[in-house]
């Protein structure tokens, strides 16, 4: 459990940072939200099962979200890309869509049949494959493309 996700939720849910805290204390011990509600109102100060459940579900949302800044860090910086700029700005991300959204441009690409082929120059074969033109016969063509070297 973060202290910060406490504080942020007191803050947007308009309640006591302590009433956050103990019943993530309580849910974290599995007690499950009605029983809360019902029997630890002393713990939390009354809240409702409407207000445990929003705590609930926050808090497992900005768990995941610290999970995925974690993700998207380590893989940017095994590209060598990480600036420390880049860094706060996902760390500063309050949102999954923002961080999604400053991870595209270093999103590693799919490698697809097409992208290797790409990659080993086959490209001009299949565009004179794709054009049909009469006269050129793709088994020659293809020829050119085929190396001694097995």
């Amino acid at each position: 459990m973060n202290i910060l996700h406490f504080n942020k939720i007191s803050k947007e849910l308009n309640i006591q940072e302590r009433q956050v805290i103990s019943t993530a204390t309580l849910l974290a011990e599995g007690s499950t939200v009605p029983f809360i509600a019902r029997y630890r109102k002393e713990v939390t100060g009354g809240l409702d099962e409407v207000v445990i459940a929003a705590i609930r579900d926050r808090l497992i949302q900005l768990q995941q979200l610290d999970e995925r800044k974690a993700a998207v860090l380590e893989s940017i910086d095994k590209q060598g890309k990480l600036t420390d700029e880049l860094k706060e700005k996902i760390n500063a991300c309050e949102t999954m869509a923002v961080l999604e959204d400053l991870y595209l441009p270093y999103k590693p690409k799919r490698r697809t049949r097409a992208t290797m082929a790409r990659e080993k120059g086959l490209e001009p074969l299949a565009q004179l494959i794709f054009e049909q033109k009469p006269g050129v016969d793709p088994k020659l063509e293809a020829a050119k493309f085929i190396s001694e070297e097995l």
